[in-house]
């Protein structure tokens, strides 16, 4: 060449020269990503400058602007992108000249094959098209001068942006409709195996969106990552329309490869990963600005109607009279402050390591989002003082209250992932972290899929006897896909390790090790072997052990089943996996288990059990109660008292109701029951006294006085204390919140669990007073509660009790039922 192709590109005449300078920049190795974008539009710049000027001087106008907008406005020009123009022109200039102008410029682009998208406007029509049509007021804000009158384009883009404000109430809900609806159609970037780069979920339409909403004034995104999300976007496109020749913007599966090289990436599921990654980025930044928005929005709302409600009285400031927005407690150090969950201001996250769990636990449960900036500042926390390990046994339960919440779960986990905290948490996670899944099963990532088991787990709870067991074998059954190998065995070794740093006990961590070890052994049996054989079922049996992990394994394989897509579970299938597990367990059935042995009273329950049945009231004594070394060796000097709550020793004479009593007291005083006994002794011979052992914490605030729980039992035990009434208004006071919508109680007749009383089993959601309701319940039909095992596990309660007839026999069977459908009943 005897001239530089750049220099021939800025001469508007000679096409040639603009488009051999394109595709040299385009083949330069040295050059890519962003500084390529911004050459590529800046050459692109300069040809199209030269153009119109020729155009301009041949066609006789002068009152005229070539613009810029949308992408390309933004100086943003991938190789296939579409040139988005806008021809302004000045209202004076007559039509004749103005469209032998227009054809000049559009038709040397068409020529070279290049895409556009382009108009001819006067600033009034642009600003009257931009007020009726969405997406090309959204192109505007973006508006870039590139020739003619430069006044004519600052004139437009100040009058945009004034209208885009001043429109703002009206235009930031539409657009993110328009956004719901984009994602509705086109799934989330994050999670399909092809997914389209530009329009789905997390995309660049979506970072664009954000930029909209920026401009509005009302509300900005979190700017920590997002731009390099965007970037990361944004070069995946680019090459992907180099290896395609294409202007597409979908990643489709035979092409990853070849753009995962030219990337400079190891192969395509690490291409996968990094557009995952970015992606949630960008849907996380999305999520929390848009409720940004919605807040703001309803607070303007609420300014007017407050005003004329309260008036301005006679020297009242001149200011907002809007009153500060209700804090509602949830937990401790945790409260519901405008439809987001936030850190009461008396939390102290430095010096409470548990806060995190607890405040996504509450978060879940009451169906609310988790604050972005409660989030970093209990990661901030976590860096400077993490959970010890073991976990404390509260930092377990909290999780399990946090898988429990069921869809309520997926905002709240994704509001922690975004900010780091579940890697922190769970070290081994970082492995499957968007990791793709390449079978057309699963709809997935590893993560997403694990934690969408465990929604799906959430809904099985009240079919196992263990829910805590159920969920944590969810999160981790397919744990081991981030190692090489066989991701059950793989992920065996990790559980185990996972289970241990929850602070479970040995046995409990060998039942999930098993879980995660044998989750795939149900359904591959159900379909792959004769049923009818006894050696494969007592191959089953042997494996399982007890019918226990063989309910827990049922249950896994059918949230397994259902996280993993549509096509992987039906009726056909689920049939066999059931009738599996019933001949397994008829298998395993050992007959009628002997009933639970009553330890001997320790001398503290004696004493208290003398001076109940000497004074006929209730006597009680609280203790700070520490859980069991996991491990069991107490004799190691690493290992410390665990305190989760506090222990109420209770002994009252026996008397009808005395357990829905005990109970609704503890209610009103806002502890919460997370384990108790309940058993008859007879200490000095002159009638029976009930001992009940309770382990109890406060839902928030202090634990209350002994003196004050003694005087409620006394009142509630003389009939002068309206439990009911009183939890009623406490309830009331209280603003109702959507909250979670949790599986029914099931209650149920263990049949063979005792030869001498009848065994009611209550598996239910864990919401204040439900003791109290379950013992009242009990009472109405008139058995007698002999003795009672309760223990809540995260959010679900699994209570056992054992009635008599007024007789002291065991309910007939008919009977027995007739009381579990009263209780259910109840319960509903």
């Amino acid at each position: 060449m005897t001239e530089s192709v750049e220099a021939k590109a800025n001469d508007g005449h000679d096409p040639a020269g603009y488009a051999a300078a394109r595709l040299r920049l385009l083949n330069e190795e040295t050059q890519s990503g962003p500084p390529r974008r911004k050459a590529l539009a800046e050459l692109t710049d300069g040809w199209l400058g030269a153009l119109a000027a020729g155009a301009a001087a041949e066609s006789g106008v002068a009152g005229y602007a070539l613009v810029a907008v949308g992408g390309y406005g933004r100086g943003e020009l991938s190789p296939r992108s579409d040139l988005d123009l806008l021809l302004l022109h000045d209202s004076g200039e007559k039509a004749g000249p103005v469209a032998s102008l227009a054809d000049k410029i559009w038709y040397p682009v068409w020529d070279l094959g290049l895409a556009l998208d382009h108009s001819v406007r006067t600033p009034s029509e642009a600003r009257k098209t931009a007020a009726d049509d969405l997406k090309v007021h959204l192109g505007l804000l973006d508006a870039r001068h590139i020739a003619g009158d430069a006044a004519l384009t600052a004139g437009l883009r100040t009058a945009v942006l004034a209208d885009w404000r001043n429109q703002a109430p009206k235009r930031l809900p539409a657009l993110h409709e328009l956004c719901l609806e984009r994602a509705e159609r086109m799934g989330e970037l994050s999670y399909l195996l092809e997914p389209d780069l530009k329009e789905a979920r997390g995309g660049l339409r979506d970072a664009t969106a954000l930029r909209a909403v920026a401009a509005s004034w009302l509300a900005d995104a979190p700017r920590e990552g997002l731009e390099d999300a965007r970037t990361r976007l944004l070069d995946a496109r680019d090459t992907l329309h180099l290896v395609t020749g294409r202007a597409t913007d979908r990643l489709a599966l035979q092409e990853q490869d070849q753009v995962a090289t030219a990337l400079g990436l190891l192969d395509a599921d690490a291409l996968l990963r990094q557009v995952y990654e970015a992606a949630r980025t960008v849907s996380y930044a999305s999520d929390v600005t848009w409720r940004e928005v919605g807040r703001v929005l309803r607070s303007r709302e609420m300014r007017p109607r407050r005003r004329g409600l309260l008036g301005r009285g006679r020297g009242a400031p001149a200011g907002n009279s809007a009153t500060p927005a209700e804090r509602s407690p949830l937990a401790e150090g945790v409260v519901e402050h405008e439809g987001e969950v936030v850190l009461a201001r008396t939390a102290k996250p430095e010096r409470d390591p548990v806060l995190p769990l607890r405040a996504a636990a509450a978060a879940a449960q009451a169906g609310l989002p988790l604050s972005m900036h409660s989030v970093r500042r209990l990661c901030l926390a976590q860096s400077t003082r993490p959970l010890p390990v073991p976990w404390p046994a509260e930092a377990r339960e909290q999780l399990i209250t946090l898988l429990d919440a069921g869809e309520s779960t997926v905002p709240v986990w994704e509001a922690l992932e975004a900010e780091g905290m579940i890697t922190r948490l769970i070290p081994d996670w970082e492995r499957v972290r968007c990791r793709p899944q390449r079978n057309a099963v699963h709809v997935w990532t590893v993560d997403r899929h694990l934690v969408e088991t465990a929604v799906r787990a959430s809904a099985l709870t009240r079919r196992v006897g263990r829910p805590d067991l159920l969920l944590i074998a969810a999160l981790l059954h397919d744990i081991g896909k981030g190692w090489p190998g066989d991701h059950s065995e793989a992920g065996e070794v990790i559980a185990r390790d996972v289970a241990a740093r929850f602070g479970f006990g040995r046995a409990d961590v060998e039942t999930l090790a098993l879980l995660v070890r044998q989750h795939l052994l149900l359904i591959e049996t159900a379909t792959r072997r004769d049923l009818d054989d006894p050696v494969t079922l007592q191959a089953v049996a042997d494996t399982v052990r007890d019918t226990e992990t063989l309910e827990l394994l049922h249950a896994l394989t059918e949230a397994d089943a259902l996280a993993t897509g549509p096509a992987a579970w039906s009726a056909w299938r689920a049939s066999l996996v059931a009738d599996l597990a019933k001949r397994v367990a008829a298998v395993l059935a050992t007959g009628a288990a002997p009933d639970p042995v009553d330890p001997e009273p320790t001398a503290e329950e004696e004493r208290l059990a003398i001076e109940a049945a000497r004074t006929s009231g209730p006597v009680l004594a609280l203790h700070a109660h520490t859980e069991p070394d996991p491990d069991g060796d107490v004799d190691s000097p690493d290992d410390s008292p665990d305190p989760v709550g506090v222990e109420l020793l209770l002994a009252v004479p026996d008397r009808p109701g005395l357990l829905a009593e005990a109970a609704g007291v503890l209610a009103l005083h806002r502890l919460t029951v997370r384990a108790a006994d309940l058993r008859s002794v007879d200490p000095i011979g002159e009638g029976p006294v009930t001992l009940l052992r309770w382990r109890v914490a406060a839902e928030y605030g202090s634990l209350p006085e002994a003196a004050r729980l003694r005087a409620d039992l006394d009142r509630a035990f003389a009939g002068t204390l309206d439990i009911e009434s009183r939890l009623a208004e406490r309830e009331s006071a209280y603003p109702r919140r959507r909250g979670i919508t949790a599986p029914p109680p099931r209650v149920t007749v263990a049949p063979g669990s005792s030869s001498s009383a009848t065994v009611i089993e209550v598996r239910a959601h864990d919401v204040p007073g439900l003791l109290h309701r379950i013992g009242r319940a009990l009472e109405l039909t008139g058995v007698n509660v002999r003795s009672a095992r309760i223990s809540t596990l995260g959010a679900s309660a699994v209570d056992a009790f054992y009635v008599t007839g007024t007789d002291g026999s065991p309910l007939s069977d008919v009977r027995a039922a007739e009381v579990a459908r009263e209780v259910e009943r109840a319960l509903r």
